[in-house]
């Protein structure tokens, strides 16, 4: 199954538990979209993620008072906390595609041989490992849009329902998602998009003049075993 060959969902119809995907329209003032827009100006850069870290006015965008937050707690259901943001910034000049993948790391502030926990990863100079499924599993990622994202614009894919399947081989991520129902995450300004960490997503490259900025969160209720902590945002 190629990107181009999809069987679309209705986004208002999906559940974050059975589909492992929920969209919230407009759960983002345009007030704090500016906001978003001032504190991550410095970060804007030419490259396809930026890892953001030690960013108090960003946290606090994000802590347990925050519009973010509480969206967060009321979709998933769960006490969960930010240990991860990353910033997209894809346009005609910064443009990248993405094919079918988990999100299988996580970060953490030092490197700690844990059992469990491995293969470790350095990325822009930050300690990545693969955790045990059971905690991805539990963990919820979000991406609050901050441009307008229609079909032209790069949307995130997503197969509904893999985030049931385990760790699934490389081998075995084209039948998984062939047979899986697929999410094409259009998006307004404002919007939010949440999904379960595992699931198996793409992204194609933008065909359009737009930007297209999103801020991808991950959040966890886990600590974390052996002296490994997470990094945070």
């Amino acid at each position: 199954m190629t990107m181009t060959t999809r069987r679309y969902v209705d986004k208002a119809l999906l559940d974050l538990a059975r589909d492992g995907a929920a969209h919230v329209d407009a759960a983002i003032s345009p007030h704090l979209c500016r906001q978003f827009e001032v504190v991550l100006a410095g970060n804007m850069k030419d490259r396809p993620g930026v890892r953001l870290n030690g960013c108090a006015e960003l946290a606090k965008m994000l802590d347990e008072e925050s519009t973010v937050y509480q969206l967060v707690q009321s979709v998933s259901g769960k006490q969960l906390k930010p240990v991860r943001a990353i910033l997209f910034n894809k346009s005609p000049d910064n443009n990248w595609s993405l094919g079918w993948h988990q999100d299988r790391t996580i970060v953490v502030k030092s490197r700690i041989e844990t059992p469990g926990f491995g293969p470790w990863t350095s990325k822009a100079g930050l300690q990545h490992v693969a955790p045990p499924f059971s905690v991805l599993e539990r963990m919820v990622t979000v991406r609050i849009h901050l441009d307008d994202v229609p079909e032209s614009n790069a949307p995130l894919l997503i197969a509904l329902g893999s985030h049931r399947k385990g760790l699934v081989a490389q081998q075995h991520i084209a039948d998984a998602v062939s047979s899986s129902k697929i999410a094409s995450c259009v998006a307004s300004r404002g919007d939010v998009w949440l999904y379960s960490t595992p699931i198996l997503h793409a992204s194609e490259k933008t065909q359009s003049v737009l930007q297209r900025r999103v801020l991808q969160v991950d959040y966890s209720n886990d600590s974390l075993p052996g002296g490994l902590e997470w990094l945070g945002v």
